[in-house]
């Protein structure tokens, strides 16, 4: 097993067919292959004009592209947003993951604009060669909505708001970026820094979002039929897969959603388990006469911080109302939150449409498109009142046991 990285000249001075490729790909040599790894980024056209280029000089037997099947429809099919449903998307708690999806991907459409090509164009170049030519197309990503829960699951709920907050920030952010900027985020060493530097602010999701898929993407890479395989990943999984090469991989393990822990799981009763006791002290030492101040101990907090994020989120009224008195119960109730009751009441109320779907990529590159979006202000509507929830229980439970302690 070798490799040689054109970033770094040719293995000899020899001539040779890796001489005419493009600084931007690794040839990695099994027992009976050549791989040619096309390192791009994903709003890049020298990225497209690369991935061109390596296939009419290889001629692969075998095309692989850093997709799975849900990027893939989602990249060649533009109404796949329409099949999308809401109610579901908040009953099985997937709002913030999806915001995010949305806000990454406004992100990148934003800047595919400003240079004039579409985000993930090099990767569908590739399945277009794939498609005109004959060659086998391997889809060799793990499956988005997998790598999405292994990495949610690895995240406290101070974690999450930091990663969810810093993406959506991105929606607002000014900074301008050329296209010089683009192909310099190729370049190992300014990877390797900012690889770095995520590692450090998100130690717990480097491992599912990068270092799993890096394993993946080798795996599947490696054992893709036929000698000649040329396979486009974004350049920040390169260095993974070429350190990886010839491992053995366990490609089912990394496809499943592991349970969540004990010690997890016994924390989502934390709060009901110290209201309800706090409740029951209060009540044992000063029988009822403390009940009145307990109530609004616990039911304040809950009411205000849920209510106000929905009025942040722009909820209609009776979303509001609804959300304020179920807030104090579901709270107690780690089955489900204020987040599910708020979204499920905002969708009921404002019916989103099949328009509503098909321009949520077009809306999701800006808070006026997200605001304005119906589908998109649903999803708004039940991750702020998820957080706010989240905060007056924890304020409501402090006040209440300084309630009882007080006592």
């Amino acid at each position: 097993m070798k490799f040689e990285n054109n970033q770094m000249g040719p293995a000899s001075q020899e001539s040779s067919p890796t001489d005419a490729l493009p600084r931007s790909v690794t040839v990695l040599e099994g027992k009976d292959k050549t791989i040619y790894l096309v390192g791009t980024a994903h709003i890049s056209r020298k990225s497209v004009d690369d991935v061109v280029r390596v296939m009419e000089l290889v001629q692969p037997d075998t095309v692989c592209v850093e997709l799975c099947h849900t990027r893939h429809q989602s990249l060649t099919n533009a109404g796949s947003w329409e099949k999308t449903d809401v109610f579901q998307v908040i009953r099985q708690r997937k709002v913030l993951l999806l915001l995010a999806h949305l806000a990454l991907a406004g992100y990148q459409r934003r800047l595919g604009e400003k240079f004039g090509i579409k985000p993930g164009a090099e990767l569908i170049a590739a399945v277009e060669y794939a498609e005109k030519s004959g060659a086998e197309l391997r889809l060799s990503d793990r499956d988005v909505q997998v790598t999405l829960k292994r990495s949610w699951r690895n995240l406290g709920l101070w974690s999450k708001l930091k990663l969810l907050s810093l993406i959506l920030a991105s929606l607002l952010s000014r900074q301008e970026l050329t296209e010089e900027d683009i192909e310099r985020l190729k370049e190992r060493d300014h990877l390797s820094e900012a690889l770095g530097a995520f590692a450090k602010a998100f130690p717990k999701v480097k491992k599912p979002l990068i270092d799993e898929r890096d394993d993946y993407l080798m795996s599947s890479i490696a054992t893709a039929p036929g000698r000649s395989i040329v396979a486009v990943v974004g350049a920040g999984h390169v260095e993974g897969i070429v350190n990886r090469f010839g491992h053995e991989v366990d490609r089912s393990a990394l496809e499943t959603i592991p349970p969540g822990s004990l010690l997890g799981k016994s924390l989502k009763w934390l709060i009901p388990a110290i209201v309800l006791g706090a409740f029951a002290v209060g009540i044992q030492r000063h029988d009822f006469s403390a009940l009145d101040e307990m109530l609004l101990a616990w039911i304040l907090p809950n009411a205000v911080f849920a209510g106000l994020g929905t009025l942040i989120a722009g909820a209609r009224p009776a979303t509001f109302i609804t959300t304020v008195l179920a807030s104090p119960l579901t709270s107690l109730n780690p089955t489900i939150n204020a987040g599910v009751v708020a979204g499920l009441m905002e969708a009921w109320l404002r019916k989103p449409t099949v328009h509503d779907c098909q321009r949520v990529s077009e809306d999701a590159r800006s808070w006026r498109g997200i605001y304005g979006n119906r589908f998109t202000r649903v999803l708004l509507v039940s991750a702020l009142a998820t957080f706010g929830s989240a905060l007056g229980a924890w304020a409501g439970a402090t006040w209440l046991v300084s309630v009882v302690a007080g006592g």
